[in-house]
């Protein structure tokens, strides 16, 4: 296993597809630019790890679930999840791909939202979107389908240490992520196509300071690819891309600029200096210190379990969903009894 190597945050500025047909073409796209990160880089380090952003294959530019299962949605494997593997295996590489529209006939009527970790053996794991946007995206949430028995939050050991991801609304829950950290990710990656004006640009860029935060919450390594397209190709939104690299102590170790431009940038991976911390340190282990059975309010329930039980989520569902939310939010905050002192 390498102590050290390098990964490669990749953003793009191009048209969404409309139908399923038009994927093969971003997959080409995608594929020459792990070549030329690889290949161009060889001289000084190994790439071995290339993250690409939300949306990179289909954004779910229809109303309605069943329309975007008609026109843009495929099941994994597939013919594209094939070709990252065949490069993958080529060059001796791990893929986090952009997001896939995703449906399974486990689940009929559902679309997810899923990214997939793939390296020189295959497909090794699927990432389904817990959070989606609400109310826009109508993917389906796995916490919301009664009987979902995959794991939620998986983490997959390899020869260059334990990935975990999560997808874009999901990094704004340090819950979400904390339980990538809890199971020993060492690096968080972040497959994202989070938009203006809450992205790059002051006086917010939550997008820098959500990727920061949760490497110092984890204490692991976090590669965020995010999109960074114009408004012209994603109305109504523009995409500020800013793709990162971070430490595990919040340190930014690569950023491209702001703005919508197709780019790729690498940083270092040192997972025996990550190793060493998280051994050595008594002080700031954020994972260690964790008083997990104090958080009492957490025993409640928030956000309705269950949504999607007959039908794939609607924006109307959604926002039905979101007022129960707020609902429940406001009876937790007026009791008296969850108080963290009764553990």
């Amino acid at each position: 296993m390498p102590d050290r190597y390098y990964a490669a945050a990749c953003q793009f500025d191009l048209p969404n597809p409309t139908s399923r047909d038009q994927i093969a073409e971003r997959v080409s796209r995608v594929l020459a630019v792990v070549e030329q990160a690889v290949q161009g880089y060889a001289p000084f380090f190994d790439v071995r790890l290339l993250a690409f952003p939300e949306f990179t294959h289909a954004a779910p530019i229809y109303a309605t679930a069943a329309e975007i299962a008609d026109r843009l949605a495929v099941p994994i494997p597939n013919e594209h999840t094939d070709r990252y593997a065949a490069k993958a295996r080529k060059l001796g590489v791990f893929i986090q791909t952009g997001t896939f529209l995703e449906i399974d006939a486990r689940w009929p009527g559902h679309v997810f939202n899923t990214t997939c970790l793939i390296g020189p053996d295959g497909l090794l794991s699927r990432y389904r979107k817990v959070h989606p946007w609400v109310p826009w995206e109508v993917h389906t949430s796995p916490h919301d389908l009664p009987g979902y028995d995959e794991p939620l939050f998986p983490v997959t050991e390899t020869e260059i240490g334990r990935l975990g991801a999560a997808i874009c609304y999901d990094w704004l829950f340090p819950e979400a992520i904390r339980q990538l950290g809890l199971a020993g990710a060492e690096v968080l990656i972040r497959v994202s196509a989070y938009m203006d004006p809450w992205g790059t640009a002051a006086p917010l860029d939550w997008w820098t300071l959500a990727n920061r935060m949760r490497a110092i919450e984890n204490m692991a390594y976090v590669v965020a690819a995010n999109q960074a397209a114009s408004r012209e190709h994603y109305p109504p939104f523009s995409w500020p891309g800013g793709s990162m690299i971070v430490d595990f102590d919040g340190r930014i170790l690569a950023q491209a600029d702001p703005g919508p431009v197709e780019k790729f940038l690498v940083g270092p991976i040192d997972l025996a200096a990550l190793r060493h911390e998280r051994e050595r340190r008594r002080g700031h282990h954020l994972l260690a210190h964790l008083r997990t059975e104090t958080y009492a309010a957490y025993r409640h329930a928030l956000y309705p379990a269950g949504t999607a039980r007959s039908t794939p989520p609607t924006a109307e569902s959604n926002v039905n969903a979101h007022a129960a939310a707020k609902a429940a939010l406001a009876s937790l905050q007026t009791k008296r009894d969850w108080d963290s002192r009764s553990i």
